[in-house]
């Protein structure tokens, strides 16, 4: 069993060597996302349907149903947006690829243009770009006009799987809560639960974005409360 998971450990740490920085965070921003979307409007439906009406099992249908459907509307919409930017990262590569051929001194311009900017003078700038326009050209201008890395391109697919997966994991923290506890405490129950799972994805994004722990996590917290108590108040007025 551990020769087993010593394989898997080598093959995760592989594939992950493989992408780009900008690949990961993508995917990491999108079960942020996700997390925080689940848990503050399941907490929400479940507080604004608690405030009118004291019959648990229709707290917990409501709370349940938003629970899927935020989940599958977290992962659509993370999939066509990182579709519209993975489609325009390919425009570019194709477009650059073209003016290679087409407009190759303005290539040169452009590298050089960037190297200077950075305080090199502008015959080394100048050298260095037709330096490495003649080894990799596609790969330069992308690299210096777009920051991409070329053969790298935002997952849609990845970024889909981890909001929803994280969308209905964070949903579950305060919906378990409510179920769990017994009627007087089911309340108090989902806000603590509510608290611990905002706490632990303001953590989890700061440890990965390597931010600062203690504001995001506190961030995490008060938007958490705020929610409930807005959706409360919303509830008691209908």
């Amino acid at each position: 069993m551990t020769a087993i998971f010593k394989k898997w450990q080598t093959k995760r740490a592989n594939k992950q060597s493989g992408q780009t920085m900008e690949e990961r965070l993508n995917t990491i921003r999108a079960g942020i996302l996700g997390s925080n979307d689940g848990i503050l409007t399941v907490v929400g439906v479940v507080f604004s349907v608690a405030a009118a009406t004291s019959n648990r099992l229709v707290i917990v249908l409501a709370g349940l149903s938003d629970l899927f459907a935020c989940a599958l509307s977290m992962g659509s919409g993370e999939f066509a947006a990182v579709s519209s930017q993975s489609d325009s990262e390919k425009v570019a590569v194709v477009r650059e690829k073209a003016r290679l051929k087409t407009d190759f001194d303005e290539q040169v311009a452009d590298v050089a243009a960037f190297y200077t900017d950075r305080g090199v003078s502008p015959e080394t700038a100048k050298a260095i770009a037709c330096e490495l326009l003649a080894e990799k050209p596609l790969e330069t201008v992308l690299s210096v006009k777009y920051d991409m890395t070329l053969g790298h391109y935002v997952s849609p697919v990845a970024a889909a799987i981890s909001s929803t997966f994280s969308a209905a994991l964070g949903g579950v923290f305060p919906l378990v809560a409510l179920l769990i506890f017994p009627v007087e405490y089911q309340y108090l129950a989902a806000i603590l639960a509510t608290v611990v799972a905002s706490a632990l994805t303001g953590l989890l994004s700061a440890l990965f974005s390597q931010g600062m722990v203690k504001r995001a996590v506190w961030r995490n917290i008060w938007v958490g409360l705020v929610t409930i108590a807005i959706h409360y108040g919303i509830g008691l007025l209908f």
